[in-house]
């Protein structure tokens, strides 16, 4: 089971609120920790994180709050869990190391390599956009063979 870390799923939530409602205003850390019941520290982290990235572009002032940096159907759901999380690794076989003892033997080695290229693909092709509007999101997954990754 590939599971985002609770930053990561707080980054994708904050820049679909802000896709969302963030066309004509900033929004706010305090809105969003309010409207989605995300501890304030935490969210703040994730949005500096963001800031950092450029994914988003920080306004101060008693109107401040943060607005989308690019456009939202250009901005993918796997850089964003990079930028927060680093690499999506299905097992430790793809992180680069070679300190496998079964390396040489493994069968399932090729196999799980096919299926993390998979899983990258499928969140290289979700946008901001597209989270924007679910339908896109549904069709998308559907067309993945039904590929469903879990957050949390």
């Amino acid at each position: 089971m590939l599971k985002l870390t609770k930053k990561a799923d707080y980054g994708l939530i904050s820049l679909k609120h802000i896709a969302i409602h963030g066309k004509d205003r900033p929004a706010s850390t305090k809105e969003m920790a309010e409207a989605y019941g995300i501890p304030v520290p935490i969210l703040s982290k994730v949005l500096q994180r963001l800031v950092r990235e450029g994914f988003l572009v920080s306004e101060q002032g008693a109107n401040g709050g943060y607005r989308l940096a690019r456009d939202p159907s250009r901005i993918t759901a796997l850089e964003v869990i990079r930028a927060i999380d680093g690499p999506v690794l299905l097992t430790n076989c793809f992180s680069g190391r070679t300190d496998c003892e079964i390396s040489e033997s493994c069968n399932v080695r090729e196999p799980l390599r096919r299926v993390h290229e998979r899983i990258q693909q499928v969140l290289e092709g979700i946008t901001i956009a597209d989270l924007s509007d679910d339908a896109p999101v549904a069709r998308r997954s559907a067309r993945s063979g039904g590929l469903t990754v879990i957050s949390g």
